[in-house]
């Protein structure tokens, strides 16, 4: 809807009955730009139809169903129909002010309601009752009653060695001549020093799992050796004892007494595979 292009200003009286065709329209009272590019007036007119439809119109009550019909406002043209001096002093960011369209607010059944989730339970395992839990404190193994345990072979084994040193040559001697003359020690006890301890240790290393394949395997087989010696030792000096001999055949005799150089090679060469395996880990 347009009005005839005039060079004399419309009165507002003659624009009222275009406004209220449009709007019954537009459904709405049209704002300011929509009357400008509509019926093609400047923003004080407008302004004051704006004012005497608000005054004719009572407030009608809401849609509720919250809908309207919303039609694109044509655009405004450039060129304004009535050219009058008051008109024509409006500031142009009055005229260029974009029409706010009015949202009506969703309803109720509009807003969509929050699908709650649904919880599932946490599954809980079964706890295997022969591990400890991480809350449970790990109580070491006591190693005391074992110490008790070989005390009593201890002393067996110390005696045997002792007293097969003394069939085979093994006796008091002076390390220490021009020296400490008057210091003695009994070699016999070199014996189970040497050969039990060395196969405690080899032990040790065998099982900690701590060296690799080349050092546990000698280990392994040095302490069986060893340990199997020492077993060896212990029958041999038990069956002279109880034949009443007082000194050992020249063979045990030799065995007997190469021992220490084994024992020495032994474990010569298991602290150098160990400290191999060291140097190559820090290189």
């Amino acid at each position: 809807m347009t009005t005839a292009k005039s060079s004399y200003p419309v009165p507002v009286a003659d624009l009222l009955p275009q406004a209220r065709h449009l709007v019954t329209q537009l459904g709405r009272t049209p704002s300011r730009n929509q009357l400008m590019a509509e019926l093609r007036i400047g923003a004080p007119k407008a302004r004051e139809i704006l004012d005497r439809l608000a005054d004719e119109q009572p407030v009608q009550a809401s849609n509720p169903a919250g809908l309207h019909v919303v039609t694109d406002p044509a655009p405004a043209e450039t060129e304004p129909t009535e050219t009058h001096e008051d008109e024509s002093a409006e500031p142009e960011h009055e005229a260029a002010e974009t029409e706010q369209p009015s949202e009506s607010a969703p309803t109720p059944a509009e807003k969509s309601e929050p699908v709650g989730e649904v919880g599932s339970e946490p599954i809980t395992v079964g706890a295997d009752p022969a591990k400890p839990t991480d809350k449970q404190a790990v109580r070491p193994v006591a190693v005391w009653p074992v110490m008790l345990l070989a005390l009593p072979a201890f002393v067996a084994i110390w005696s045997g060695w002792v007293g097969l040193g003394q069939l085979t040559g093994f006796g008091i001697v002076h390390p220490l001549p021009g020296i400490a003359d008057g210091f003695a020690i009994n070699t016999a006890i070199t014996l189970p020093i040497g050969v039990e301890t060395y196969a405690a240790y080899a032990l040790r290393v065998w099982l900690s799992g701590q060296v690799p394949a080349r050092a546990r395997r000698f280990a392994k087989y040095s302490a069986l050796g060893s340990l199997a010696l020492g077993a060896l030792g212990q029958i041999a000096f038990h069956l002279m004892k109880a034949a009443g001999m007082t000194s050992a055949p020249w063979l045990i005799t030799a065995a007997v007494a190469c021992l220490p150089v084994a024992v020495l090679g032994m474990g010569a060469g298991l602290a150098h595979l160990i400290k191999d395996t060291h140097r190559e880990v820090q290189q």
